[in-house]
């Protein structure tokens, strides 16, 4: 919800009302704003389990009704499904109440606040590989920093999915509106972008050339456990590829279907197996950190590829073990 979509739509709702014949007397209505926090693929244990609640009006019964009505999750005394036990470290749950435009306003600052965490580890991240700075343990000494915390510092290829860039590019739109310039947030998008060129640019300085190179792209979704191919990493870093007259080759466990509907000038380059990506291929990229991928017996593969080059596109693979398999291993940053 852009901010000032509340007084929007409560705008409509008084016009539209007032206009009605037969409006009863008596009647009363107000619009409040609750953003939502959920992570794809956690939403259930977000909604009962949450960091924090947000609730934002202008109207003060609005706020006594949510308040009411999130109670029990607040205070944590509802019964826990079987299927997702309440942690053993959860407490009551912390509740912002607030006026209208701060409830809509948290939501994108805190998104956009994840997405220039990403960008900025992955920006640290070329650096690394400048300087010879392993960039996974510059990321983990920096999250042990209680004041920067480890979450969302794991460098790759970028993020992808709807939140995070509609929510930056609204804030930015936003700002505009009122004079003002965001050069942060526009710098997180930028940055951003340039990760999944910065991929092709790292399989280019291995094989040097590209074109007529076979190179197999494993994920197609944004992120694991989910089928969401909404600005997908993936599907820029393969159409780079093939600008480039690379021959290329895709892979995801669960994603594949929605691949085939959604994206169809791609799907050709669909794989239904493992072994035709790897076959004769002369890179694979891990693009999407699923579980799948990271347990896979990869010792099975090695003798598959013309040239058993690995892109870590998520620095989420064992670099070590992966050598001594006979790849030769290399990450997007670091």
């Amino acid at each position: 919800m852009p901010i000032g979509s509340g007084n929007w739509v409560d705008a409509i709702l008084r016009e539209s009302f007032a206009q009605r014949d037969d409006r009863p007397a008596g009647v009363e209505f107000a619009v409040a704003s609750n953003p939502e926090f959920l992570r794809e693929g956690n939403a259930i244990a977000d909604t009962l389990f949450p960091d924090r609640i947000v609730i934002g009006s202008d109207n003060p019964r609005s706020l006594e009704v949510l308040n009411r009505l999130y109670r029990p999750i607040i205070n944590q005394t509802f019964t826990a499904p079987t299927f997702l036990p309440r942690p053993e470290d959860a407490t009551a749950v912390p509740l912002v109440s607030t006026d209208l435009a701060s409830a809509e306003l948290i939501k994108y600052a805190a998104n956009a606040f994840l997405a220039l965490k990403i960008s900025y580890v992955n920006e640290i991240g070329q650096l690394a590989a400048k300087v010879g700075a392993d960039i996974t343990e510059v990321a983990r000494g920096m999250g042990l920093d209680q004041r920067i915390g480890s979450r969302f510092l794991q460098p790759g290829v970028g993020w992808g999915g709807s939140c995070f860039g509609k929510d930056t590019k609204a804030l930015v739109a936003t700002a505009s509106e009122y004079n003002l310039e965001m050069p942060i947030v526009k710098a997180a998008r930028e940055v951003n972008q340039r990760q999944r060129a910065i991929a092709v640019e790292r399989l280019q300085d291995e094989l040097r050339i590209l074109k007529g190179r076979k190179i197999g792209l494993l994920g197609l979704a944004f992120k694991p456990n989910t089928d969401d191919l909404r600005d997908s990493p993936s599907l820029d870093i393969a159409n780079l590829l093939l600008a480039r007259g690379a021959r290329v080759r895709l892979h995801d466990p669960v994603a594949a279907e929605r691949f085939r509907r959604e994206q169809p000038e791609l799907a050709p380059y669909l794989s239904d197996t493992l072994d035709g990506v790897f076959d004769d291929c002369d890179a694979v990229v891990l693009v999407t950190e699923w579980a799948q991928y990271l347990e896979l017996d990869w010792s099975k593969f090695v003798g598959l590829m013309r040239n058993p080059l690995v892109l870590d596109g998520r620095h989420a693979l064992d670099a070590e073990r992966m050598r001594r398999l006979g790849y030769k291993y290399v990450a997007v940053a670091g």
